[in-house]
């Protein structure tokens, strides 16, 4: 059965519409009138106000990275993940989906898979010998393995997971803007998306949440061609300026957009980041999304001039001893 694709364009709202309406607009790639879009950065602005800097997620949860206004692609990352928050998801995703779950954050203290177990003997060499026959366990329902326990769609034949799109969470980390053709279209969703399941859907800042960065790379003049004026942008704007700075997956996995800082020792100095502004310059808050992980000592000047690179054992020793 054939899916009708988004046709982008203006929405077609009666007076009286609220937010279920708009969401069934942004939906179809449509952008909101001027006036509604307004409302609705007020609705969500009031929203964020009352998160913190450092927002907890419970698992499960699917993480997203940088839409750049691919509108559609938002569409397939909700298609893999099992469907948007609110819908039920009547078709198998082409792609079997991943999620974090507690048993990626705490790492087993023993090897239960027989079958990982015997590979591991005898990669030991002569000496480890190959399992016996008699040696064999019950074979428990953990990594791949599980799949097996979940319904197989005929037409795939991918593992299904039965209750995933009524409970996974989304993390997207930042940069919803710029660059792509949908930008105003892409973020009214994800907006639309917070307004109605403001605990299922966490934004966090990325260095395109700029004004600056927004007026160089296409989000401004979007908004300009569509609206005739810098009017939603400017309240785009404002939402962005109270967008989350990181979340944490069940206290131990943290995200952010971009990476850490030398200013950063702890977690809780993120914590009291001043957020509600234009991202400055330098210091930690500039830090946190424009830095990179790469293969250095310690620290060392990003390619990008404003933040910069950071070793990866730099995060290990953030996260094992501040957490």
């Amino acid at each position: 059965m054939a899916t009708s694709v988004p046709r982008p364009g203006p929405a077609n709202l009666g007076p009286n519409s609220g937010l279920d309406e708009w969401l069934e607009e942004a939906k179809q790639c449509h952008y909101l009138p001027e006036r509604v879009m307004k409302e609705l950065c007020e609705k969500v602005k009031e929203i964020l106000m009352e998160e913190s800097n450092i927002q907890p997620v419970c698992t499960p949860v699917t993480v997203c990275g940088d839409i750049h206004g691919q509108f559609y692609d938002l569409l397939e990352l909700f298609r893999v993940a099992g469907g948007m928050p609110g819908e039920t998801n009547l078709h198998a995703p082409k792609t079997a989906t991943t999620v974090i779950s507690p048993e990626d954050i705490e790492p087993p203290t023993e090897i239960t898979n027989p079958k990982l177990r015997k590979k591991l003997r005898s990669s030991e060499g002569p000496s480890g010998g190959e399992a016996e026959e008699g040696d064999a366990e019950p074979e428990a329902s953990t990594g791949a393995d599980a799949a097996a326990d979940r319904p197989v769609s005929a037409d795939s034949g991918v593992a299904v997971p039965t209750s995933q799109s009524a409970e996974t969470r989304f993390i997207f980390l930042g940069d919803f803007v710029d660059r792509g053709y949908f930008s105003l279209e892409t973020f009214t969703l994800l907006m639309c998306l917070k307004a109605k399941y403001p605990d299922r859907i966490v934004l966090v800042r990325g260095n395109h949440e700029s004004r600056q960065i927004t007026q160089v790379y296409g989000f401004y003049e979007e908004c300009q061609q569509k609206y005739g004026n810098a009017s939603v942008w400017k309240a785009c704007c404002h939402v962005f300026d109270f967008l989350v700075l990181a979340a944490i997956v069940d206290g131990e996995v943290l995200c952010v957009h971009g990476g850490l800082s030398p200013e950063i020792r702890t977690i809780d100095q993120i914590r009291v980041v001043a957020r509600a502004q234009e991202i400055p310059h330098e210091g930690a808050f500039c830090d946190l999304v424009w830095s990179d992980p790469d293969e250095v000592e310690t620290w060392a000047i990003s390619p990008a001039a404003l933040a910069g690179c950071l070793a990866t054992r730099l995060l290990t020793n953030l996260t094992t001893s501040t957490v």
